[in-house]
């Protein structure tokens, strides 16, 4: 299966997906159409064992295409953006990311979401939306429920970019590893699921998720409800965007 923007790899039971629209990896529509596709064509793999995202290029993601989010653009995009996740829960396996560089935005919802984060010493993590007049759906989701809320709302409320370590401190990331030695450094993180039955992983992150008791893609669909069918409706929203893509400070009107 060949790809544009992205990259991909079976070896002994690891998939391995690499962001490649470089140098900063803005996930356009096709991208995702693309991401989708991949983890698709791996429902029917039976020997995998583990989703490896990572990325080529200076910066992990920097998010979601602006301009993807304007006019009748944005109920396909969020539709198309959030089935990525879907299909990771629906993938079931256990997911690590690799970040080096920036992970913002839907960048960072991306790889907050998987279940592991390998990230490297220049590694940094924000949600920048609320600066041009947006939310992010996936970490309002997924942030208060792995670091809580008091920290959760702080980040996503000021859109306020975090070094590596402070993610690490955070338990946002499990490792943080210099940039010279990510490569063995990851190899090595993997190596320890690759020894282990597929089918027990899966069971085992089921089980774990099933444990906290939460309806994440009920969680989902409010949160969808509110951005497309309340915020996307605001004069603010639409300010903010157009105002990153002309490159300007936006004039809020608090409507």
């Amino acid at each position: 299966m060949a790809f544009k923007h992205i990259q991909t790899e079976m070896k002994e039971g690891v998939a391995t997906l690499t962001l490649n629209r470089a140098p900063l990896n803005w996930l356009n529509l096709e991208m995702m159409e693309e991401f989708n596709a991949y983890i698709e064509s791996l429902m029917q793999e039976k020997n995998l064992k583990l989703l490896v995202i990572q990325a080529a290029g200076k910066a992990f993601s920097v998010g979601v295409e602006v301009a993807d989010h304007l006019g009748d653009l944005g109920p396909k995009m969020i539709a198309t953006f959030h089935k990525m996740f879907r299909l990771m829960d629906q993938l079931k396996v256990p997911s690590i990311a690799v970040v080096n560089g920036a992970a913002l935005g839907g960048g960072c919802e991306l790889a907050l979401y998987c279940d592991m984060v390998i990230a490297t010493e220049k590694a940094k993590f924000g949600q920048p939306e609320i600066q041009v007049g947006v939310f992010p759906p996936i970490a309002a989701l997924i942030l208060p429920r792995i670091i809580g809320r008091k920290k959760a709302m702080e980040l996503i409320l000021s859109g306020d970019t975090i070094s590596s370590q402070e993610a690490l401190t955070l338990g946002l990331v499990n490792k943080v590893v210099p940039e010279a030695s990510l490569g063995e450094e990851v190899n090595g993180f993997v190596e320890k699921f690759k020894k282990l039955s597929g089918i027990v992983l899966k069971l085992t992150k089921e089980a774990a998720i099933a444990g906290l008791n939460d309806d994440l893609d009920k969680g989902l669909r409010d949160i969808e409800k509110i951005y497309l069918d309340d915020l996307m409706k605001t004069e603010d929203a639409t300010e903010g965007l157009k105002a990153f893509l002309e490159k300007r400070k936006p004039t809020w009107k608090n409507q």
